[in-house]
């Protein structure tokens, strides 16, 4: 890279600090960031930081009004993984680059009283943003610009959630009670290996997510025409959701972090 493209790089960045760290998992954490400067995004939007010039982009856990920016990140070792071994071996007081603008497109449908939230893992990031949003600021969403506008009070949220363990659920404390306390909010986890040690005394359902979302959806009775089926997390579980739902007249959405709204 020539000094004249590092210059012009350098440019576009600005830097956050680490106020905050959780450990959860050998290979799951979570990170607390304040931004240098102030920094919007839409509930489910992502940003990009980086360390030693690799960037790589994560799902914003917290909602737009929290003061600090929340992540939830799974270390993924080298070769496949770059970034997030550095990341794991930061603490309080690193300093990381923060592109200074937040990208993506998976963002609440306004227009669907139904929202199926199917995440695996770090894959619930979004859900978690737009129900903190939801839950703290009456004027979220704002209506649909086309159709019939839905009332606030017709929203229901269904977050549907796998994982192999069951300690890999970062906020099933958070998520079981929004859904005690709001009767709009149900959440269902479900882990994959209910067999094994590490999951002695789990109670809930079992099975790939992927595999239990038509039952699931099935027995809501929903209309498929006022329903919003959303996919974030391992590439085949989204890839599993959205055959199932293809050509039916479900809305389908799946999390690209390559697809930009500008």
């Amino acid at each position: 890279m020539t000094e004249a493209a590092s210059a012009r790089i350098k440019a576009r960045l600005t830097t956050c600090e680490i106020t905050r760290r959780e450990n959860l998992t050998h290979d799951l954490f979570k990170i607390w960031i304040k931004p240098a400067q102030p920094f919007m995004f839409k509930p489910g939007q992502y940003c990009t930081i980086g360390v030693e010039g690799i960037e790589r982009a994560y799902s914003i856990v917290s909602s737009p009004d929290e003061e600090e920016i929340e992540l939830f990140i799974e270390v993924v070792p080298p070769p496949d993984g770059n970034l997030t071994p550095l990341l794991d071996e930061l603490g309080v007081g690193a300093e990381m680059t923060l592109r200074p603008r937040a990208k993506g497109i998976f963002v609440l449908q306004p227009q669907y009283k139904h929202h199926i939230l199917v995440g695996t893992v770090t894959g619930t990031v979004p859900y978690i943003s737009i129900l903190r949003k939801f839950l703290n600021d009456p004027e979220y969403p704002a209506p649909a610009r086309d159709g019939d506008p839905v009332a606030r009070e017709d929203y229901r949220f269904h977050v549907l959630e796998g994982a192999s363990y069951m300690d890999e659920f970062g906020y099933d404390e958070e998520l079981t009670g929004l859904a005690n306390e709001h009767d709009f909010i149900e959440f269902y986890p479900s882990v994959s290996r209910p067999t094994e040690e590490r999951n002695a005394g789990w109670t809930g359902a079992e099975g790939r997510i992927n595999t239990l979302v038509e039952d699931y959806v099935g027995k809501l009775g929903v209309n498929p025409k006022e329903t919003c089926i959303y996919a974030c997390g391992h590439p085949q579980m989204i890839e599993d959701v959205a055959r199932r739902y293809a050509g039916t007249e479900f809305k389908f959405m799946e999390e690209r972090f390559w697809k930009e709204d500008d």
